[in-house]
């Protein structure tokens, strides 16, 4: 499994509007990568590793694909509208990662 890690980084004042993300964004995302997508998981920061301390990141989602010639089949043709979109919810700029599942319990 490939799952690609879009993180948010918090920021004082960083502008996130979560309805958006989750109620425009997200499923524009599902539309747009149809069956290439394979699951999504969205994670809200509530604090940092210390008490009281802030989340590092706003928002972490994960995208899974099953390889990564699939999510980049999937996401080139599209590139341009699912990046453009960033601004009707963030001035946080998204970090990127794609990784390979090495264990999962």
């Amino acid at each position: 499994m490939i799952p690609v890690t879009v993180l948010y980084p918090n920021k004082a004042g960083a502008r996130f509007d979560l309805n958006y993300y989750l109620n425009s964004h997200t499923p524009m995302i599902g539309k747009k990568l149809g069956s290439a997508l394979k699951g999504i998981t969205i994670e809200y920061g509530l604090g940092g590793g210390l008490p009281g301390s802030p989340p590092p990141f706003i928002v972490i989602c994960d995208l899974l694909f099953d390889s990564t010639e699939a999510f980049s089949a999937a996401f080139e043709p599209h590139a341009t509208e699912i990046m453009g979109d960033i601004l009707n919810y963030t001035d946080s700029v998204p970090i990127v990662q794609i990784s390979e599942v090495k264990l999962s319990r």
